[in-house]
C-alpha cells in the first residue's frame, strides 16, 4: 500500500486549500448573518450560491463521484484527502463543492441502479447542483437499526405504486430545493427472506399525500446548512410504477451499496473535524493565561493535543486503507475495513471535541466557536449510518467465524 498522494490529487489539494483558506472560511460568519436576516432559515444563504460558483470555476465540482464521466473520475484514496479538507468547515464546504450528503448517496444510488429516464430527470439536475434530495428509511416507531424491521408500505395499484408510512430524521428534506425523495419500504412484507421485503422508490416532494410534518433538531441544532432532518408522512402517496429503482425486493442490497460510501466520506470529514479542533486547541492554548503560565504550558493540555494528533494520524491511515481497498478489492472486500472505520473514528473525534471544548471553556460550548456544533454533528455519526453497536457485532461475528 502506498498512500503517496499522485500528481492529480496534490493538484486538487493546492486548488481547494486555497478555496478554502480564501473562500470558505470567510464565508463561515456571512452565511450565519445572512441566515438570521433571510425569511426562511431553510433556504440557502446567498454566499453560499457564490461558493458554489467559485468551486464550478475551479474544477472543485462532484469530487466525490468515483470513476464516474459525471464526477471528477478520483478514486476513493483520490478523495479521501479532499473530503478530510472539506471535513474542516462541514457546514459549508461540501455544499459548495457538490459533495454534500443525503445527495451525494442519492447520486450514487441513480448512477449505480437508476435507469435512462430516472437519471435524465433526477440525476443531471442533482449532478448540475439545481435540485436538493433526500433519502427517506429511518422510522420511528421501529428500531431502525435493523433496516428489515421497517413499517412503510409500497403497495402496486396497476400502474402506481402507492406508499404509506412515517419516517424521520430525513436529511435535507426542509430545505426548499429539495424536489426528490429516495423512499424505503416494503413491497412484500411477507417475503420469507427478510431482505428481500423492501425496495427504493422515487417519490417526488410534491406529491399529494406527502406532508412534511416537522423539522427535527439535533443536540437543539436545526442543521440548516444540510437542509435540515424532517419528519415526513406518506398517506397513500401515488408514484408511477416507473419511478421504482432496480426491481422490487432490491431495496436492502442499494441501501448497502449506498450506505458503503457514505461511511468512508463521513470518516474522511471527521479527520478534517478533528484536524481543525487541534489547530483550534493550539490557537486557544499559546492565547490564554492560567495561574501564573499560558495554557500550551500546562500538561494536561500537552497531553489532550498530543493525544489528539496520535488518535488523528492513526485514523487517517486506517480511513486511507479503506479507500485503497475499496478501489482495489470492492465495496464487499472492504467490510471488515468499512465497519472499522465508522466505529472508531467518530468516537475518537467526539474525545476529541470534547477536550477542545474543554480547553475553551464557556466558549466551548458557544455559538461563538464551532466546537459545540462540530461536537453535535460527530456525536450523531455514532448513530447515522448504523449504530456502532451493530457494526461491532457484524465485524466481531465475521471474527469469530474465522475461529469456528
Amino acid at each position: 500500500m502506498d498512500f503517496t498522494f499522485d500528481a492529480r490529487t496534490e493538484e486538487l489539494r493546492a486548488a481547494l486549500l486555497s478555496f478554502m483558506d480564501e473562500h470558505v472560511h470567510p464565508a463561515e460568519r456571512v452565511a450565519d448573518e445572512q441566515r438570521a436576516a433571510q425569511a426562511s432559515p431553510w433556504a440557502s444563504p446567498p454566499v453560499v450560491e457564490e461558493l458554489k460558483a467559485e468551486a464550478r470555476r475551479r474544477g472543485l465540482w462532484n469530487l466525490f463521484l468515483p470513476g464516474s464521466e459525471h464526477g471528477a473520475g478520483l478514486t476513493n484514496l483520490q478523495y479521501a484527502p479532499l473530503a478530510e479538507i472539506m471535513g474542516r468547515s462541514p457546514q459549508l464546504a461540501p455544499t459548495a463543492t457538490n459533495c454534500a450528503a443525503p445527495d451525494t448517496g442519492n447520486m450514487e444510488v441513480l448512477t449505480q441502479f437508476g435507469d435512462e429516464r430516472q437519471r435524465k430527470q433526477w440525476l443531471e439536475p442533482l449532478l448540475a447542483g439545481e435540485i436538493r434530495s433526500a433519502f427517506a428509511m429511518t422510522e420511528p416507531d421501529v428500531a431502525s437499526s435493523d433496516a428489515t424491521n421497517i413499517t412503510t408500505h409500497i403497495e402496486r395499484d396497476g400502474d402506481e405504486y402507492v406508499i404509506t408510512g412515517r419516517k424521520w430524521y430525513i436529511s435535507g428534506a426542509m430545505h426548499p430545493d429539495c424536489r426528490i425523495f429516495i423512499v424505503m419500504g416494503k413491497t412484500d412484507p411477507d417475503a420469507a427472506d427478510v431482505r428481500r421485503q423492501q425496495s427504493m422508490i422515487l417519490v417526488p416532494r410534491d406529491t399529494p399525500g406527502v406532508t412534511i410534518t416537522r423539522a427535527m433538531r439535533v443536540f437543539g441544532y436545526e442543521d440548516h446548512y444540510h437542509g435540515g432532518h424532517a419528519e415526513v408522512v406518506f398517506d397513500r402517496a401515488r408514484v408511477p410504477v416507473s419511478n421504482l429503482i432496480g426491481e422490487e425486493g432490491g431495496g436492502f442490497a442499494i441501501a448497502q451499496a449506498r450506505l458503503g460510501p457514505g461511511r468512508i466520506h463521513h470518516c474522511m470529514r471527521l479527520i478534517g473535524m478533528a484536524e481543525r479542533a487541534i489547530e483550534l486547541m493550539c490557537r486557544r492554548a499559546v492565547s490564554r493565561d492560567a495561574f501564573g503560565k499560558s495554557l500550551a504550558q500546562q500538561g494536561v493540555v500537552q497531553n489532550w493535543i498530543a493525544d489528539a494528533r496520535v488518535a488523528v494520524e492513526q485514523l487517517r491511515l486506517l480511513v486511507l486503507k479503506t479507500a485503497w481497498m475499496m478501489d482495489t478489492v470492492g465495496n464487499r472486500g472492504a467490510h471488515t475495513e468499512i465497519q472499522a472505520i465508522k466505529i472508531a473514528t467518530p468516537r475518537t473525534v467526539v474525545g476529541i471535541l470534547d477536550r477542545a471544548i474543554q480547553l475553551y471553556g464557556a466558549g466551548g460550548v458557544s455559538q461563538d466557536h464551532p466546537l459545540a456544533e462540530l461536537y453535535a454533528a460527530a456525536r450523531t455519526l455514532m448513530i447515522a449510518d448504523g449504530p456502532d453497536e451493530v457494526h461491532q457485532r457484524s465485524l466481531a461475528r465475521r471474527e469469530i467465524k474465522k475461529y469456528l
